[in-house]
């Protein structure tokens, strides 16, 4: 897939986001994609097929309190990269990515990491 196609999807999908606006979800995703949150610690939950990650975005998407900040967005072909930050209704917030791959003009893959608070690994020397 050419990197316009997939960075179009991509910028469909962070605006659903981003003006909390599920009914965009309704297009860019594949009938066989899978998705895996960041929850629970360490391997998240995997989701298959249209109809549940359909419902899993939108419930983030239409969440007033809680919200996602893009940071970067990076194209590669038919997979993009996207670092961002979601914020919690009480102030904190985590950072992670999201590495995602496009197919036929729908995402078929999103895979979601994110830093862990609280926990450090010890420096190389």
């Amino acid at each position: 897939m050419p990197p316009r196609e997939t960075a179009e999807v991509i910028r469909r999908f962070n605006q659903a986001f981003e003006e909390h606006d599920p009914v965009i979800f309704e297009d860019p995703i594949a009938p066989d994609c899978v998705m895996e949150s960041i929850q629970p610690a360490p391997d998240g939950t995997r989701y298959a097929g249209y109809d549940v990650n359909l419902a899993f975005w939108q419930a983030m998407a239409a969440d007033r309190v809680n919200r996602f900040e893009v940071e970067e967005t990076f194209v590669m072909g038919d997979r993009a990269n996207i670092r961002w930050r979601f914020h919690f209704g009480d102030g904190g917030s985590v950072r992670g990515v999201s590495l995602i791959r496009v197919r036929n003009g729908r995402i078929v893959e999103a895979l979601a990491y994110a830093k862990t608070p609280g926990q450090s690994a010890p420096l190389l020397e």
